[in-house]
């Protein structure tokens, strides 16, 4: 039963509200809410009239004020694109020797490239470049075509065993699958190249080995690699004489290599990245393995 009445600890009425004998107070709302309402519903009707607020079928209502975000990110961008054409015209007109020796453009480079490498790159090479199974360091000395920016950036447009015309080709052929080699032959030309990296490797005990796959590699793979081993940047062929290895350089992988054979595969990045894109990748690889401390 609703019944008023003034509470006699607070003396204030109460709405006649009784729960569990709990007596509901007929309390007022606080003067600061209600300011804080009135406040907030003046900002809105006023924010209304000043900023673009209300659609109209199709338009809006503009605001007194006629800001347009639309127009503002746009300056915006124009802006960044007008700052960034400051930069990216050096990089497409100047050579890759005078980007490399001015130090606020690398700088540059160095920024976006990151960006372009961690986007496009990384997947395979890692996010430091040092690459991983299967897949080349990127911050050492030892490349298959050559680690110069031009070698670098006609890599990239024309990619490796890619679909593009002009790609690089890079093949070792399965010598003991194919039946090319015998197993003893591939046994004792893995046990010359794991010496030229490892000379402990020869002892009194497989020296007679490492002395027949020489003679199996002069026959067989200096063509590609060398007579020295030291690969071959024209067609890719690998330095053998260094630790520096993309699918492993224990004996066991070795063997493994000599006898199934490689394939690599890189896209060619011309259909996805832009020239000066190109450029400022591979002035950004190179630049991972030339300044190195």
């Amino acid at each position: 039963m609703d019944i008023e009445e003034t509470d006699q600890v607070t003396g204030r009425r109460t709405t006649g509200h009784i729960w569990n004998g709990i007596r509901e107070l007929d309390t007022p709302i606080p003067r600061g809410i209600l300011l804080f309402l009135i406040v907030t519903h003046l900002f809105a009707a006023l924010w209304w009239l000043l900023e673009p607020t209300w659609p109209l079928g199709t338009t809006y209502t503009k605001g007194l004020v006629g800001s347009d975000q639309k127009q503002t990110v746009e300056q915006n961008i124009a802006a960044a694109a007008s700052a960034r054409q400051a930069w990216t015209t050096q990089v497409e007109t100047l050579s890759y020797d005078e980007i490399r020796a001015d130090e606020g453009l690398m700088a540059k480079v160095r920024s976006n490239g990151h960006q372009l490498f961690g986007d496009n790159c990384a997947a395979c090479h890692g996010r430091d470049g040092k690459g991983g199974h299967n897949y080349p360091d990127l911050t050492d000395d030892d490349w298959l075509w050559g680690g110069g920016p031009e070698k670098i950036a006609e890599t990239l447009t024309v990619g490796v065993n890619s679909r593009n015309e002009s790609s690089r080709i890079s093949q070792m052929p399965s010598f003991g699958a194919d039946q090319m080699l015998e197993r003893k032959q591939v046994l004792d030309v893995a046990a010359y190249v794991y010496s030229l990296s490892n000379p402990e490797s020869s002892t009194a005990s497989n020296i007679g080995s490492i002395e027949a796959g020489r003679e199996v590699f002069l026959t067989t793979c200096a063509s590609c690699h060398g007579e020295d081993a030291k690969g071959n940047a024209d067609v890719g062929a690998p330095n053998l004489t260094d630790n520096r290895w993309i699918y492993g350089g224990t004996i066991e992988r070795i063997i493994e290599t000599i006898h199934g054979g490689r394939q690599g595969h890189m896209p060619t990045w011309d259909e996805r990245l832009t020239p000066l894109q190109i450029r400022i990748l591979a002035l950004y690889v190179n630049s991972l393995g030339t300044e190195k401390p």
